[in-house]
């Protein structure tokens, strides 16, 4: 008998461990699904905000003009952010850039310039083309302007990006749900695995008279206990991962909001405690209201 009893007793820490090692797996797996995904959405942001739209002054507006269409260009929805480029900026950026100074033929002095003033206009990471208030009405507002000679932008690469990452953003999304679901299966089978090979005492403690609110008790506090021990470990490998991708390949952006960072962590932690409470709640009930000599599963 005390053989027995030894051998249920390793039986139980083995399932213990297994199930713990197990949701530490799936927690680490979905924290860096997370991550991978944020990190997705944080590049179409950028590639959305390296748009640019040139707006390009008439020759003579007074100072005053320009801040004021500057101010009001700042308050649209559909820009990020407006930088002004006076003319002798931008022909220094021309010669610079092409390698060719026009001032060999043209001469020197400013008025033979042929660059005009403008405005570098960044637009927003959320402007569409689509939107109501978005960078067609932009567009409008811009050329209806006075003193606004051409605004210039790609309205096809625009567009273009839109579609593109409006599907690939949908993709990602789809795909980390769908990882999720997959998830929780797998965490609910290794939690209701960890609970059959417990069956032995659970059937005892009922032939002694327990009440289920008695059986249940232990495993509850045993699920959070080694719910929180997974998470641990998950936020371990996690942040592992993180500083070795960082390590790595230096050259990707990747995420660096600390404060993101500590909130997968901590959804890790969290989830872990309450995936595993939910999952043994489920299992032990069940146990519990089997006939003590029929299967639990």
């Amino acid at each position: 008998m005390p053989r027995e009893d030894s051998r249920l007793r390793r039986r139980i820490r083995g399932s213990y461990f297994i199930s713990t090692v197990s949701i530490a797996m799936v927690l680490f797996l979905l924290g860096a699904t997370s991550y991978m995904i944020l990190n997705a959405l944080a590049a179409t942001d950028r590639l959305r905000a390296s748009v640019v739209v040139y707006v390009m002054l008439a020759d003579g507006l007074p100072t005053e003009q320009i801040g004021d269409m500057r101010t009001r260009i700042e308050s649209h929805e559909a820009v990020r952010a407006v930088t002004y480029v006076p003319k002798a900026e931008a022909a220094a950026r021309f010669i610079a850039e092409s390698g060719e100074d026009f001032r060999d033929f043209l001469g020197d002095a400013p008025e033979n310039n042929p660059l005009p003033d403008s405005f570098e206009v960044g637009l927003a990471a959320n402007a569409t083309i689509s939107d109501e208030g978005g960078i067609t009405d932009l567009m409008t507002e811009l050329e209806s302007t006075p003193g606004i000679q051409e605004v210039v932008y790609q309205r096809g690469v625009i567009e273009q990006i839109g579609t593109n990452l409006g599907k690939f953003n949908l993709v990602v999304l789809l795909f980390g749900g769908a990882l999720l679901v997959i998830s929780l299966i797998l965490l609910s089978n290794t939690v209701r695995m960890t609970i059959l090979a417990k069956r032995r005492i659970i059937n005892t403690m009922k032939l002694v008279g327990a009440t289920s609110n008695f059986i249940m008790r232990p495993f509850v506090a045993s699920a959070a206990l080694h719910g929180l021990y997974a998470g641990l470990l998950a936020t371990a490998l996690f942040a592992l991962m993180v500083v070795g991708l960082r390590e790595g390949v230096p050259e990707i952006s990747l995420l660096r909001d600390e404060k993101l960072l500590v909130a997968i962590a901590g959804g890790m932690i969290v989830a872990g405690m309450v995936i595993s409470l939910i999952f043994t709640l489920f299992a032990v009930r069940k146990a519990v209201r089997q006939e003590s000599n029929r299967a639990i599963f």
